[in-house]
C-alpha cells in the first residue's frame, strides 16, 4: 500500500485527522521530526479518535533517516511549488507521498533532490495559497488508491 510522509508537521489536529485517514485507507504514515507537538497531545488524540491502534505510524529523527528507510520506492512531493498535476501521475502501490509542514511546506533542498518530475501540485484557483494539509493528503491518497483498484478494500 501507499506511504504518507509528513515532513515536520506542526498542527496536531491535522496529524490526528491523517492518522484516522490512514487507518481507513490502509496507507502507512511516516512522521519526520521535529514535530510541532507531542504525539500524546489531547488535540491529536481527539482528531484521531480511537484509530491510533489501527494506523501504522513510523517516526524518523530527520529526513535522511526517512529517505534511507524508503530506499527503492518512488517519492512524490506534494507542493504548491510543483508544476506537475498529481492527477497526471500513474501511481503504483508502495509509492511515497511526501507533504511539507503546514507553515512552511517542503524545503527547497528536498524539492531539488527529488526533481521536478516528482514534485506534484493540486490544481487551485488563481490567487489561492494552499489547501489544508489533511484535506490534501486525503485527496491525493485516495486518487492513488483508486488507481490501483482500491487494493485491499
Amino acid at each position: 500500500m501507499f506511504h504518507i510522509a509528513l515532513h515536520e508537521p506542526r498542527i496536531a489536529p491535522n496529524t490526528g485527522n491523517i492518522i484516522r485517514l490512514v487507518a481507513n485507507n490502509g496507507c502507512q504514515l511516516h512522521l519526520i521530526e521535529p514535530l510541532g507537538f507531542d504525539l500524546e497531545e489531547k488535540k491529536l488524540r481527539r482528531a484521531g479518535l480511537d484509530y491510533r491502534d489501527m494506523a501504522r505510524v513510523h517516526r524518523y529523527p530527520d529526513y535522511p533517516s526517512f529517505v534511507a528507510a524508503m530506499a527503492g520506492r518512488r517519492i512524490f512531493a506534494l507542493t504548491t511549488k510543483g508544476t506537475r498535476n498529481y492527477a497526471d501521475v500513474a501511481f503504483q502501490a508502495d509509492d511515497v507521498l511526501l507533504f511539507g509542514s503546514e507553515t512552511s511546506g517542503l524545503p527547497q533542498n528536498i524539492r531539488d533532490g527529488l526533481g521536478a518530475e516528482h514534485c506534484l501540485r493540486v490544481p487551485m484557483m488563481p490567487g489561492a495559497r494552499s489547501l489544508n494539509l489533511s484535506n490534501t493528503v486525503a485527496l491525493v491518497s485516495y486518487e492513488a488508491w483508486r488507481q490501483v483498484g482500491f487494493l485491499g478494500a
